[in-house]
């Protein structure tokens, strides 16, 4: 017997090439490859932007590049995508499978704080996707108002929301990790400037929509 997730693979549209070649060289050369967007993470972010049609998508935490390429493969012709890594050891990495994609001039890698870069883009941004450092996610958010770089109908996608099923459980002394992201989910579910719904898939991700 096959198990749910292969399931689910083999029933799901086929990784496309490169980014099955991404993955692999994450798994290979990459501390904690894991964190990577995978094949079915991919392919509902590129579902997701073929239905939203955004025109300017910001990536906060663009890791190996793998979701990237997943948007950028559901943009319009004239969208963008804005990605900030923090770990300059990997912008080699990133930029040569973006270069090889067909979506290279379209996304546009900034290595560096997103929390320092993105108010200097000074966008309204119709999508963006937070798969930073977990204890910023309240950071990068309310950056996001307070820099107006989100509008009415933008989306907010954020990232690892269920953070193992650690935010149902007791925090463990000292663990900042699992305390940012329940104090984030909390500051969605009391902002009145938006609606969310959080989807189990993999480790979750919060699907937000700003009123």
């Amino acid at each position: 017997m096959i198990s749910l997730e292969e399931y689910i693979e083999s029933h799901s549209t086929a990784e496309a090439a490169l980014l099955h070649e991404l993955e692999r060289e994450t798994y290979l050369r990459v501390l904690n490859p894991r964190m990577i967007s995978g094949h079915i993470q991919g392919k509902l972010l590129e579902m997701l932007v073929r239905m939203i049609q955004p025109k300017a998508i910001l990536e906060i935490g663009t890791f190996t590049g793998y979701s990237a390429l997943s948007m950028a493969a559901g943009l319009p012709e004239d969208g963008v995508i804005d990605t900030c890594e923090v770990d300059d050891e990997l912008e080699e990495l990133i930029q040569s499978f973006f270069d090889r994609s067909a979506y290279s001039e379209r996304v546009k890698l900034h290595i560096g704080s997103a929390l320092e870069i993105a108010p200097r883009l000074a966008k309204s941004y119709d999508m963006v996707f937070i798969d930073g450092d977990k204890r910023e996610y309240s950071a990068y958010y309310n950056m996001l108002f307070d820099n107006n770089l989100v509008h009415s109908g933008s989306w907010i996608l954020a990232d690892n929301i269920l953070w193992y099923g650690k935010v149902v459980e007791p925090v463990a002394k000292g663990d900042k990790q699992t305390q940012a992201i329940i104090d984030f989910n909390n500051l969605i579910i009391s902002d009145p400037r938006v609606e969310n719904v959080i989807l189990p898939i993999r480790d979750g991700i919060n699907l937000i929509r700003v009123k």
